[in-house]
């Protein structure tokens, strides 16, 4: 989630010279700790042990550069790239993404 702030800060600093308006780019993430962190101010004063990468997350958010919303593992598309699936999973994710592969006979 930190690499791709990171990429998201490069983004829109490159659009901003371009002088494009952007909006918060959302993230859809199945951590739930920088979620939790950017959610609860509170709890951050006891979690200064916490990698800088997970306060990075929080000063882009702080910054409206991007916005987290938790997902589910298993409502989470990305993990049809990222993980080897059970059958059913990867069939059910192939198919809310669209993806259809062409049998023999139809290729001909």
């Amino acid at each position: 989630m930190s690499d791709t702030c990171q990429q998201i800060a490069w983004i829109q600093s490159l659009f901003q010279e371009l002088i494009y308006d952007l909006v918060p780019t959302t993230i859809f993430g199945n951590n739930q700790g920088p979620i939790f962190i950017r959610s609860n101010p509170v709890q951050e004063q006891w979690t200064k042990h916490i990698d800088i990468h997970y306060h990075y997350i929080h000063e882009c958010i702080e910054d409206g550069k991007v916005s987290a919303y938790f997902v589910p593992g298993n409502e989470n598309l990305a993990d049809m790239f990222t993980k080897n699936l059970g059958a059913i999973d990867f069939l059910c994710f192939r198919k809310h993404l669209r993806i259809k592969f062409l049998d023999d006979k139809s290729s001909a």
